[in-house]
């Protein structure tokens, strides 16, 4: 008969396998996230920006008897997250160090597009949905650029692409789709500059959705 030995690893050791294994795994994850940009204002620290959006509605919107509910929006999982993106080659993307967004951009998109509704006065009622509210048609966004992109050139362009569709409650179909392609040129490459031009960019594109929707929204 083979006699069988049970043969562990003493704790230490396996503390150390341990260790090495989560430090192995998070340089790996973060291996395609690199570091562009100045670097963190003085005595460290991260600079938060938070976008002032403000949209002025046109006075060609039509008025609405309807009810919207504002979907949580969907970006790819780069995207999805506070810090700040910009591509310095094509197929490149990283993020600038020393800065993020006050919230990721799904959450800036969706909070722009909601106030550009509200404040227009053109809609019977607009909210997130999960609020309450009795909805006849639903928006989703899915959020496929939210970056600065160099395209070759010494400073970047601010570029967010967005794909919105309006849905019918009531049956769960599609009733029109878009996609909102817009570029903002900075006046740097710095992160402060980036912010600026994506402050500026995401009020045009809220004010395009908004527009679009009443617009769509009104007809037969």
């Amino acid at each position: 008969m083979i006699e069988r030995k049970d043969r562990r690893l003493p704790t230490p050791q396996l503390r150390r396998i341990a260790f090495r294994a989560v430090v192995l795994a998070f340089a790996t994850g973060l291996s395609g996230c690199s570091i562009l940009g100045s670097g963190p204002r003085e005595g460290g620290g991260t600079t938060i920006y938070a976008p002032d959006v403000r949209v002025a509605a046109d006075p060609s919107w039509p008025q609405v008897d309807w009810s919207l509910a504002i979907a949580p929006p969907t970006a790819p999982r780069m995207l999805d997250s506070t810090r700040i993106a910009v591509r310095p080659t094509p197929g490149e993307l990283q993020v600038y160090r020393g800065a993020s967004w006050s919230q990721p951009p799904t959450a800036l998109v969706a909070d722009a597009v909601l106030h550009a509704l509200e404040d227009s006065g053109k809609i019977a009622s607009v909210a997130r949905q999960g609020s309450g509210i009795r909805a006849d048609y639903k928006l989703v966004l899915d959020i496929r650029r939210f970056e600065a992109d160099y395209a070759g050139k010494a400073v970047p362009d601010v570029v967010i692409e967005i794909n919105a569709k309006l849905l019918s409650v009531r049956n769960q179909t599609v009733v029109v789709s878009h996609t909102f392609v817009q570029t903002q040129p900075t006046a740097g490459k710095e992160a402060p500059q980036v912010a600026g031009a994506f402050e500026q960019l995401l009020s045009v594109v809220a004010e395009q959705i908004a527009g679009w929707l009443l617009n769509v929204g009104a007809r037969p």
